[in-house]
């Protein structure tokens, strides 16, 4: 039987596999090549990875869903870069598992805001947003303030990111509780936003 045009087009079956063949064969061309630039996999100067109460309100931004309002990439656009800073470059998450992209922007992008604003100033929109931007439709977190962060299980968490290629030594892992005891899911998340970005600011 001959390989036409015709029986593609009328062989539902047919149809899908080469359908799949094709589209196994462009992703493997597209993302294999990824694994091999430096550009890609290795960080950028200034880029280490996040201390243990940071890596704590990491979890806390992904908790309370602030990625499905804000993204963490510029893109190289002239409207992007005036408005957000310098664009986002891959060297500059080569530590984040999962990286935070997105493209959502009801709120701003997050990427460059490490430094913008000063610690009181994350915490009070934190707890009450529309304080300081009156037009703000974020939610209020106010018992962030009052939950202490989870320093139980940070020593899991540091080995299962040390796993994925994050270089965290023994010694920063065993002092891991020490340094997240005592203090606030608050304080982890201004941590946290407090650290976005500044590599190439």
């Amino acid at each position: 039987m001959a390989f036409t045009h015709e029986k593609v087009e009328t062989s539902n079956t047919l149809m899908i596999a080469l359908i799949l063949i094709v589209l196994a064969v462009g992703g493997l061309v597209e993302i294999v090549p990824l694994f091999f630039q430096k550009s890609t996999t290795q960080p950028i100067k200034g880029i280490v990875p996040d201390s243990p109460l940071k890596v704590v309100g990491r979890d806390i931004y992904v908790r309370e869903g602030c990625y499905n309002c804000h993204s963490q990439m510029i893109r190289p656009l002239v409207a992007e870069t005036l408005r957000y800073g310098h664009y986002s470059v891959a060297g500059e998450f080569v530590y984040d598992h999962p990286f935070q992209w997105g493209s959502k922007r009801t709120g701003p992008d997050l990427h460059r805001v490490g430094g913008k604003y000063s610690d009181d100033w994350q915490r009070q929109h934190l707890i009450a947003p529309r304080d300081l931007v009156p037009e703000s439709i974020m939610p209020a977190y106010p018992w962030l303030e009052k939950t202490p962060a989870d320093f139980e299980s940070i020593q899991s968490h540091m080995k299962a990111l040390r796993t994925v290629g994050v270089p965290y030594s023994d010694a920063e892992i065993a002092n891991a509780p020490a340094e997240v005891k005592g203090k606030t899911e608050l304080d982890a998340l201004v941590a946290y936003l407090q650290g976005l970005g500044l590599a190439l600011k």
